[in-house]
């Protein structure tokens, strides 16, 4: 206990999200929660728990054929878990035990959903489960109306409740079997916006949707919420489009791609059969992601745009600004930061990847490793023949995208012995 006392906030979540991952590994490989007649490898169980805790969407195999009622389950609960946040999950059943959260659980939840604050930290994690339950529940009943058309109704329930909950946390798992994910109803409209809508609802983050539902009017937001708003309708916008262009698809497959790509994973046309210029496209989608304090991965929304606007701001020699608003100087220089150690675990596990995988095209692999880091889980079909040491390399890279590239790389950090300051000299740049 006194252990996890002293231990830092971004420590201790790290270690609740690896433990919760480990935990469902341990479960999903034990014989009882697969289907008869199926083994399931440590490798293939530990790595669907941590697509699931991650809200990736990539496996390597597939949920329905190999998991039975139980397992299929414990993957749907450990997706509630790893969307929700291991510490909001925690606190909420503080709030359902005794009623009165600790200063270090408020301490938690601001490093897990990327706070600037304690400020309203319960009201918000209330909330943040109030409007999972009522989004989850409308995406149920919706996705019932479609599957209970070509299923018995037990079974179209659980598909709808299985499907709803993926779809709002933003993770591309699905219980139809075969690999097919959502190709059978690619033309199905009411499926496809029910799932749109629940995966944007899901990206924008449960601040901005706290704010949409009470404050109605745009003028109204804070900039935080403009700016997401803005980035995520401009993403989906230009995604359809250049989709679209690239690809031989209906309008409504390029809008649902444009809207998966960002860190949802479904897929209603095979990935592995898209050009190059599509596949690029879907690329930079999952790499910027969705928006902070939601359920989706990435380098996030707010952080593209604050670099977009720096680099305005420097070619125009103006100050970075949105919304009649400065952007601070700490926030660019986070903003640089983390796209910083994006990339680097991107291009660092690519190459473990084309050292590892020499079989699969650059491409393939790219799409796979930026799949991953984005928690996105869209595939070009490679992850199920992947070698153990791949996957593993895959299960980091999920685990890192998750958690975040900063928060994976702090919690490294020691206190500095001494305050050392330097003379400055300049350096020449481009």
């Amino acid at each position: 206990m006194t252990f996890l006392k002293k231990i830092s906030p971004s420590r201790f979540i790290v270690l609740g999200f690896a433990f919760v991952i480990l935990l469902g590994a341990l479960i999903l490989f034990f014989p009882f929660a697969a289907n008869e007649g199926v083994h399931v490898d440590f490798i293939d169980a530990l790595f669907t728990s941590t697509s699931a805790v991650c809200v990736t969407g990539l496996i390597a195999i597939d949920t329905a054929d190999n998991f039975n009622a139980l397992g299929q389950g414990i993957v749907a609960l450990l997706i509630q878990i790893g969307g929700l946040g291991v510490t909001s999950v925690g606190v909420g059943f503080i709030l359902l035990a005794r009623g009165k959260v600790s200063f270090k659980d408020r301490i938690l939840v601001k490093e897990a959903l990327n706070l600037d604050s304690m400020k309203g930290i319960v009201k918000l994690v209330k909330s943040v489960l109030f409007f999972t339950l009522c989004f989850e529940t409308i995406g149920a009943i919706l996705s019932f109306l479609v599957f209970s058309q070509d299923y018995p109704a037990s079974k179209a329930a659980w598909l709808s409740i299985f499907h709803s909950i993926a779809s709002f946390n933003n993770a591309g798992f699905d219980i139809i079997g075969g690999f097919k994910g959502l190709l059978d109803y690619q033309s199905d409209i009411l499926l496809n916006f029910t799932t749109a809508g629940l995966i944007i609802f899901g990206g924008l983050g449960f601040f901005v949707i706290k704010e949409i539902l009470h404050k109605h009017s745009f003028k109204r937001f804070s900039l935080h919420s403009k700016v997401v708003i803005t980035v995520t309708v401009f993403l989906l916008v230009t995604g359809t489009l250049l989709i679209k262009f690239t690809e031989d698809i209906s309008w409504l497959g390029a809008f649902f791609f444009s809207t998966s790509a960002r860190t949802a994973g479904f897929s209603t046309y095979t990935v592995g059969n898209f050009t190059d210029a599509s596949l690029f496209v879907i690329i930079l989608l999952m790499f910027i992601g969705a928006s902070p304090g939601s359920t989706g991965g990435g380098i996030k929304t707010t952080t593209a745009f604050t670099l977009f606007m720096r680099g305005y701001s420097v070619a125009t020699n103006k100050q970075s600004q949105a919304f009649k608003r400065k952007i601070p100087q700490e926030v660019t220089s986070k903003a640089f930061i983390l796209t910083l150690f994006a990339t680097t675990v991107v291009f660092i596990n690519t190459f473990l990847l084309c050292v590892l995988e020499p079989q699969y095209t650059f491409m393939q692999v790219l799409f796979e490793v930026v799949s991953a880091f984005g928690t996105v889980g869209l595939s070009t079909g490679i992850t199920p023949d992947l070698s153990v040491a791949s996957k593993l390399v895959l299960i980091g890279t999920m685990f890192i995208g998750r958690l975040g590239p900063l928060t994976m790389f702090t919690i490294w950090t020691v206190k500095p012995s001494a305050n050392i300051s330097y003379s400055e000299e300049s350096l020449t740049i481009g």
